[in-house]
């Protein structure tokens, strides 16, 4: 690969706004010439010169060497040298002694036995034919909103040889399931689906062990398997932000297995009609990566793919005007790096350095990548902190235009080459700024976008007993175009932050502040009434801000109950536990349980003991899975039993009743007590009333009028007028 040499000491590097990219191969110009003229058909056979056209592009110079010139516009500016006080920029993590060499890809099943390989030329034709009309169906608007970007016509080029190369690699069978994902449409808004997350080490040790308890996912009704980051990070855990500052991202983490473990995991579960979802993290790469530890060494082609900067000015305007992510644990936006006299963007963790995407070689070396994972067999890539991946001095550098058009591109690129693959969109925001990543219904971005808000909300309405905040939200989500499809889940690996519609609440009387305070207080279990264990993460002493950590069962009292041995408390906190799934289940959506949630598991509190872990409250609720748990699965009255056999009743119901299906109209109900959530469903000329008790008195609900109802859960059908509900119960009855 070569390498840009270092500027002369009167020289300094300066990574500009849009760096040069590496001029493409001549047939790679030839691409380019065809595009410009419209032929996208024509642009999607195989230069000669395609499959090598990555590994000969990365190393051409990108960045431009010349004399020092401040910029004013540009957060990768070079200019006058921090001074001695630079509180805004974190203090840089202790260097390695020396940075190990980058181990060799391991090659998977789906990659060293392309397709492509095995064809006869007829067939060769064939998958050619097909790719060219995906390309041709893509091509003028992938190219449009590329060169809006870029305006780099020979980097285009580059990249749709570069999607014949991966379409090529691509197996047979995934073939075969695009083609069938392709003729199903949206086959992921199926009311069958449901999603489970586990961390591969806490549930099976390795990749291969997650394979060998495929029957136990079987058994949950598990069809979509989120595996949380499992590529390549830093040995240190202090350095990975559990997976997500990635070294490599065409790397497994060695203790949890390789590359051909991924792809022979992921064979096995399209066998068994189960879906494989990992983390993609597209805006930042470990201080550890290649492009990382080359950028620190002073090569300019590196440095470019990151942001540096010297002036102090300018440091001061991201602090004036982007929110700073951990205010607490991280603060500030920059990491100064003596050995370059630079600071270095990082605005997540000093340790994971922010990916410049104004540099189109950065773009399409992780559009790369992507297709690679997607080529091991992945069905969901999970795009982590997608709202934050375009910077713009400036501006919030969050939701801005530019990272809707990459993500938009994305989603064409896919649809090109690997039209099964879902894109799951984690964007952390308020609603009005979640939604426009769908795109739109012509021009469609991500397929899929966690329901964060709603979740959030549900929370607060298990604290306040209060439903009204969650049914304005819920309403706001059911008046969304059907084609929308959120991810709903009670809570998953990380805190919850308590990002809630504070302008509704201060007119009930509830100031931000003191409302944070008090849903703190609650959920860990030191405010009246509560029943909640679980603990603080990011707490800032100043603001009171803080997000919260800790299990479903033991937010809804179940490890309170069993350390009181109170069996009252335990029957009412089950009940909750269970009613809070079932409130999950009647959303529009896929549903999502975290791995332990199925056997009521409650927090661990040994993540105290691991000094690498002990920082990180998160912990608390990412313990180990407790296998021994699931031998009461089958043993009458226990508390496992009990949660596990009312999730499988739950699931079989909403996989066998076409009430739930993605098409039906979902609306909330008004009704005079604020405690009481009622929702409805329509479709097919029926009607399912699901209401919700969340509160600890028991209540008695007036159906709208005296007719004949089925209970899902019971069987029974009879002429209902009224219901009598226990607290923190529910209940599913079909008209």
């Amino acid at each position: 690969m070569a390498e840009t040499p270092k500027p002369a000491a009167s020289q300094e590097t300066v990574v500009t706004d849009t760096p040069a990219a590496p001029k493409a191969k001549p047939a790679a110009k030839r691409a380019a010439t065809r595009a410009a003229s419209g032929s996208a058909s024509a642009a999607g056979k195989e230069p000669s010169a395609a499959k090598k056209a990555t590994s000969k592009a990365a190393g051409t110079k990108t960045a431009a060497t010349k004399k020092t010139t401040p910029r004013a516009d540009s957060a990768t500016s070079t200019a006058k040298k921090p001074t001695a006080a630079t509180p805004k920029a974190k203090a840089a993590p202790k260097p390695k002694a020396a940075a190990k060499k980058a181990a060799p890809k391991t090659a998977s099943p789906a990659a060293t036995k392309p397709a492509s390989a095995r064809m006869t030329k007829a067939q060769k034709e064939a998958a050619d034919k097909i790719f060219a009309e995906r390309l041709a169906r893509h091509h003028d608007e992938l190219r449009w909103l590329y060169m809006e970007l870029y305006d780099n016509g020979d980097m285009f080029a580059e990249l749709c040889d570069q999607m014949k190369h991966f379409f090529d690699e691509r197996s047979t069978k995934l073939k075969e399931l695009d083609a069938q994902r392709e003729a199903a449409g949206a086959w992921y808004r199926a009311s069958d689906m449901l999603g489970m997350q586990m961390y591969i080490d806490n549930f099976a040790g390795t990749i291969k062990g997650v394979e060998e308890k495929l029957d136990y996912v079987q058994q949950c009704n598990v069809n979509y398997l989120h595996l949380m980051p499992f590529l390549d990070t830093p040995a240190d855990k202090s350095r990975s932000d559990g997976g997500y500052a990635v070294s490599d991202f065409r790397r497994v983490k060695p203790e949890l297995g390789t590359m051909d473990d991924l792809a022979h995991l992921a064979d096995e579960c399209h066998e068994r009609g189960i879906s494989l979802c990992m983390d993609f993290v597209m805006n930042h790469t470990s201080e550890d990566h290649e492009w990382a530890r080359r950028a620190r060494a002073g090569e300019g082609e590196y440095m470019s793919r990151y942001f540096f900067v010297k002036d102090q000015g300018i440091i001061d305007r991201y602090t004036r005007d982007v929110p700073q992510v951990f205010p607490t644990t991280a603060p500030g936006h920059f990491t100064y790096l003596p050995e370059l006299d630079q600071c270095v963007m990082t605005q997540f963790y000093p340790y994971q350095w922010d990916l410049n995407y104004r540099n189109p070689r950065v773009f399409n070396e992780m559009m790369y990548n992507f297709l690679f994972l997607a080529n091991q067999g992945m069905d969901i890539i999970r795009i982590d902190a997608v709202p934050y991946i375009w910077k713009q001095l400036g501006t919030n550098c969050r939701n801005l235009k530019q990272v809707h058009t990459i993500v938009r591109m994305m989603r064409m690129i896919g649809e090109i080459v690997c039209p099964g693959i879902v894109l799951l969109g984690e964007v952390v925001m308020a609603p009005v700024e979640v939604v426009p990543y769908f795109g739109t219904v012509e021009k469609p971005e991500c397929h899929m976008l966690y329901n964060v808000t709603t979740m959030a909300t549900t929370w607060n309405t298990v604290a306040c007993r209060d439903t009204r905040l969650l049914r304005s939200q819920l309403d706001a989500v059911f008046g969304l175009p059907r084609e929308y499809t959120f991810l709903n889940y009670l809570r998953c690996h990380d805190d919850i932050g308590w990002g809630l519609d504070y302008g509704t609440l201060s007119a009930w009387g509830m100031a931000e502040v003191p409302h944070k305070q008090f849903l703190n207080d609650y959920f860990c279990g030191v405010a009246p009434g509560s029943v909640s264990r679980g603990e603080l993460y990011n707490a800032d002493p100043v603001t009171g801000d803080a997000r919260f950590c800790g299990t479903t069962a033991s937010m809804c009292g179940i490890e309170a109950a069993g350390f009181e041995g109170d069996e009252a408390a335990m029957d009412v906190a089950i009940r909750k536990d269970i009613m809070l799934h079932a409130y999950m289940f009647t959303q529009s959506g896929l549903p999502i349980i975290y791995s332990g949630d199925e056997i009521g598991q409650v927090n661990d509190y040994s993540y105290k003991e691991d000094p690498e872990k002990a920082a990180d409250s998160r912990y608390i609720h990412r313990g180990a899975f407790d296998w021994g748990l699931t031998e009461n699965i089958e043993k009458p009255g226990t508390i496992q039993q009990r949660i596990f056999s009312a999730l499988a009743q739950l699931e079989d119901i909403r996989r066998t009743e076409a009430i739930f299906g993605a098409e039906a109209e979902v609306c909330t109900k008004d009704y005079s007590d604020t405690s009481i959530l009622w929702i409805v469903r329509r479709a097919g000329g029926r009607e399912l009333h699901a209401v919700f008790n969340f509160s600890d008195d028991a209540k008695t609900v007036w159906m709208p009028e005296t007719a004949t109802h089925t209970d899902l859960m019971s069987g029974t059908t009879a002429e209902v007028t009224t219901v009598d509900m226990p607290s923190w119960s529910f209940i599913w009855m079909l008209k």
